[in-house]
C-alpha cells in the first residue's frame, strides 16, 4: 500500500482543500501558525531547503552546515527525491519557472 493510499481520507482532503485556498505568504503564516507547532513548520521548511539544495547538486556537508539538517534528514530527503512521489521535484520546477 502506498503512502498516498494510507494517508488519503476525508480529513486530509479537507486539509489540502483548505491549503489550496491560501492566497499569499501572509495567509500561509496565519493558517500554519494555527495548525502546526513552530517546530513542525521549521522542520518542513528545513526539509524543503534540503531538497532544493540536493536538486542544485550541493553536497551533504555543505547542506548540513547551511541548513542545520542532520545527515539522516538529508538522506531521507534524498530518498524522496529519488524514489518518492515527485512532490519536491514538482514544486522546485514550478519555483524555477516562476
Amino acid at each position: 500500500m502506498s503512502i498516498k493510499e494510507r494517508l488519503k481520507s476525508e480529513f486530509v482532503n479537507g486539509l489540502f482543500d483548505a491549503i489550496l485556498l491560501l492566497k499569499d505568504c501572509e495567509e500561509c503564516y496565519q493558517f500554519f501558525e494555527d495548525i502546526c507547532t513552530v517546530g513542525e513548520i521549521k522542520a518542513m521548511a528545513q526539509r524543503f531547503a534540503v531538497a532544493r539544495k540536493l536538486e542544485a547538486g550541493e553536497i551533504y556537508s555543505d547542506i548540513a552546515n547551511e541548513t542545520g539538517a542532520s545527515t539522516a534528514t538529508i538522506s531521507r530527503v534524498k530518498k524522496c527525491l529519488n524514489y518518492g512521489a515527485d512532490g519536491y521535484k514538482l514544486i522546485i520546477k514550478r519555483l524555477k519557472n516562476k
